[in-house]
């Protein structure tokens, strides 16, 4: 049996979900570079409802290897080619990692 993954909770000051995303995109372009972060599994909640969670990252599984990097809920095809450089940093190829459907 695989050992549990831990996450960390990050309480922001921020107000809205847009700015939330930023700095999560933020994020992603300054530690992306971490293996031990998975950006591509980011989440929002609110403080007083955190069971209710938003997807930052469409995260989905490419052809040609790693997952999608743009925003969830982006229009177009998830593809290596439509991807932003905010977002590259969360389409690093993986190995055996199972994202969220």
């Amino acid at each position: 049996m695989a050992e549990p993954r831990w996450i960390i909770h990050l309480p922001t000051t921020l107000t809205s979900r847009a700015a939330a995303a930023e700095l999560a995109a933020a994020l992603a372009r300054s530690l992306g570079h971490l293996d031990a972060v998975d950006f591509g599994e980011s989440t929002l909640s609110e403080e007083d409802a955190q069971h209710v969670r938003y997807r930052v990252w469409c995260d989905a599984r490419l052809p040609e290897g790693g997952r999608c990097g743009l925003r969830n809920g982006h229009g177009g095809s998830c593809n290596a080619a439509t991807q932003h450089l905010c977002c590259q940093a969360v389409n690093k190829p993986t190995g055996a990692k199972e994202g969220l459907a």
